[in-house]
């Protein structure tokens, strides 16, 4: 067979390159998506200021994260006054009576949750997915599959690094008070235990990355067809990306909402004086039936707005930039395959 009818070998984005995509895309949406958060807590705070030994959750998009007002020292987002008007107002007086790195307030805890996760996410769904391509004919509900498994693993890999990030936030402690922690924890409750909060998350989380990269795939395909593109540029991602997010966000708000009522209420009442006196709702079913006999269904959305305003633009950068990470590694791959075939021909 001639060397002309052979097909070219086209080079593949290796693991490493998808992790270092997405790795980027992680950090540059916490960069992005956080001071929206800082913003959205300050101007709670100011309105329903939190009492000692309280908690709240604090989400940026990315990730999900516990803290507590009694140990907020250096957390600028309630510790400083408010007396803001509004959003923009908030923005200009932190800046101008804070600096402009209190918008970023949080970021740390965020960056070491937040980008193995989403390296491990994206790689998983991204190796999995070409996989389930290569052996099935119909690739329609691939992302879908694909989607499961890779939040699955995330999430169980993910859990018992935030229950320890969790500890050591609410209580300064020594590494080997840490582990003292840990083995206590391992011996009264098992090793179960460390993955306490598991079920709310996956219950949230699946679905979303189910429906999130399957809408994504339909609407990346029909926005380029509506675009005469042959393949999708940074704005279509970007766009795909905000649409199959928020759809993804409105169909899983009821889980969202039982997972912050989970983590919140269960930390408060372990650090109450009335532990063992009232028993708390821990089954996702029952926090459900608990919030619609209080709030009635729209207890279920509460906070719809908010989530959308947070999660939209953070599912929009992180898959666009992850997107554009790949399509530049896929360039230098052909171009060093190039390289390489020149090399030869010229040997030969």
């Amino acid at each position: 067979m001639d060397a002309e009818q052979t097909a070219p070998v086209i080079p593949k984005v290796t693991p490493l390159q998808q992790m270092i995509a997405s790795c980027t895309g992680a950090i540059l949406t916490s960069l992005m998506v956080t001071p929206l958060d800082v913003v959205k807590i300050r101007l709670q705070v100011q309105n329903n200021p939190y009492p000692k030994r309280r908690c709240f959750l604090y989400c940026n998009g990315l990730m999900d994260h516990l803290y507590f007002c009694d140990e907020g020292s250096n957390k600028a987002w309630y510790k400083k006054p408010g007396r803001f008007r509004g959003t923009l107002d908030a923005f200009l007086k932190i800046i101008r009576n804070e600096g402009i790195k209190s918008l970023w307030s949080g970021l740390p805890p965020t960056l070491v949750m937040a980008v193995p996760a989403t390296v491990i996410y994206f790689t998983c769904y991204d190796q999995l997915s070409s996989f389930l391509k290569s052996k099935v004919e119909n690739e329609t509900y691939v992302p879908i599959f694909a989607g499961i498994v890779a939040r699955l693993g995330a999430v169980t890999v993910i859990s018992p690094l935030e229950l320890i990030r969790t500890k050591m936030q609410s209580k300064a402690l020594s590494y080997k008070e840490l582990h003292l922690f840990v083995r206590q924890k391992l011996s009264h409750d098992g090793w179960i235990s460390l993955w306490r909060g598991w079920s709310p998350t996956v219950m949230r989380d699946v679905p979303f990355s189910a429906m999130y990269w399957y809408n994504f795939e339909v609407f990346k395909k029909w926005l380029c067809k509506n675009s005469d593109k042959y393949e999708p540029t940074f704005g279509i991602n970007f766009t795909a990306g905000a649409m199959s997010g928020s759809i993804a966000s409105i169909a899983t708000l009821p889980f969202d909402v039982v997972k912050t009522q989970k983590q919140t209420k269960l930390w408060r009442y372990e650090n109450s004086k009335d532990v063992g006196l009232h028993t708390l709702p821990t089954s996702t079913w029952d926090i459900m039936k608990q919030i619609v006999a209080k709030h009635g269904v729209s207890g279920l959305f509460a906070g719809l707005i908010p989530r959308l305003i947070k999660v939209a633009p953070a599912c929009a950068i992180m898959v666009s930039t992850y997107e554009f990470g790949k399509s530049f590694f896929h360039k230098q791959n052909l171009k060093k395959q190039e390289l390489h075939t020149s090399g030869c021909i010229d040997l030969k």
